[in-house]
């Protein structure tokens, strides 16, 4: 007996791979429902060969559904999640809404499986920030052999990670540019055809932003919390796929071969690294892979026990979609779920 699973926010860029995802890895679900709001009831969707009509989250009953994958934003997660958790449908939700919550663990497979368990406090887990996700999952193996003492991160975010209005601007943009159109900004606040924009998500009265903010707060949460970490998130003309420029400060001596060999054999993790030309990988490489790929790892000669490297992975796959059906994937494997039906 499989189980039965609900993708709410079934018509977005995250939730449309949610379902690819499933499908592609084989998820022991029976049945799987597309959910999202009342104006797309009715929008067909893909699950393998099958076409799922879109039905209302506002009415739908989960009292029968054993897993609910959240995509549908922050404030819909917030008034919904608990609802659902309520009802006995463990939520496993892409959004921020409760990444910060004591009692609602924050979950990377790779990285602290163990901490899942905590999900029966609200039966809520959360999926981290997409630059996060990545990041932690390249920073693990290395902390566990040398322990890291500072992160600075600086990474180069695709226009994917605002959803598909993002990536729409872009094509709107450069399509504009290259036709001498007016180049109108709507998603952004500046213009990201052949641009950067220093500058996701709001500002905080420190002067960061809360994407920056996110990501120092969920690698403190997720990995340890000692570790400091700094981060400038700049939005880049790629469609999809997010980069990271890495650099690490060690309490441990860890050399650079040591460092590489260890990624190699780190779960999730693929080095791709060749002092040569192409001998790294790009966002365009990574679009539609599963792995974080570490390039160009290389020691700092500026500190004591210091690395630099470049980090790459699919952000609607590892920084969203993926990561949260591998979630999924571990509450089966652990035992920590059983079909409802089966039960009843």
């Amino acid at each position: 007996m499989g189980f039965k699973i609900a993708i709410a926010g079934a018509t977005g860029n995250v939730g449309r791979e949610m379902l690819n995802i499933l499908e592609e890895r084989g998820f022991p679900a029976d049945e799987v429902v597309a959910l999202a709001s009342r104006r797309s009831v009715g929008t067909e969707v893909s699950y393998g060969d099958k076409t799922l009509k879109v039905k209302d989250l506002a009415t739908y009953d989960f009292s029968d559904t054993d897993i609910c994958l959240m995509s549908a934003g922050g404030t819909i997660s917030k008034e919904w999640s608990p609802k659902i958790g309520a009802q006995g449908c463990v939520v496993i939700d892409n959004s921020s809404a409760f990444r910060y919550d004591i009692d609602v663990p924050l979950i990377v497979p790779e990285v602290n499986p163990d901490a899942v368990e905590g999900f029966t406090k609200k039966n809520i887990i959360a999926n981290p920030n997409c630059s996060t996700a990545q990041l932690v999952v390249a920073l693990k193996p290395l902390h566990d052999k040398a322990t890291i003492k500072r992160v600075v991160v600086s990474t180069y975010q695709s226009v994917s990670g605002a959803g598909k209005e993002g990536m729409d601007e872009l094509f709107t943009q450069t399509r504009a540019v290259f036709v001498a159109d007016p180049v109108e900004a709507k998603k952004f606040t500046k213009r990201i055809a052949f641009n950067v924009i220093p500058h996701i998500d709001e500002f905080m009265e420190d002067g960061q932003t809360k994407e920056e903010w996110k990501v120092t707060a969920e690698t403190k949460k997720m990995l340890d919390p000692k570790i400091k970490v700094t981060c400038t998130a700049v939005r880049v003309p790629v469609f999809i796929g997010h980069s990271e420029a890495v650099n690490i400060e060690f309490e441990n001596p860890i050399t650079a071969d040591e460092a590489r060999e260890l990624l190699r054999e780190a779960p999730g993790c693929l080095v791709i690294d060749k002092r040569e030309d192409a001998g790294y990988v790009t966002p365009l490489d990574a679009a539609g892979e599963d792995a974080t790929y570490i390039s160009r790892i290389r020691e700092d000669s500026t500190i004591d026990n210091g690395l630099n490297m470049w980090v790459v992975s699919d952000n609607l796959r590892k920084g969203a979609a993926l990561n949260t059906v591998q979630i999924a994937e571990l509450l089966v494997a652990r035992g920590l779920i059983q079909p409802k039906k089966q039960a009843a």
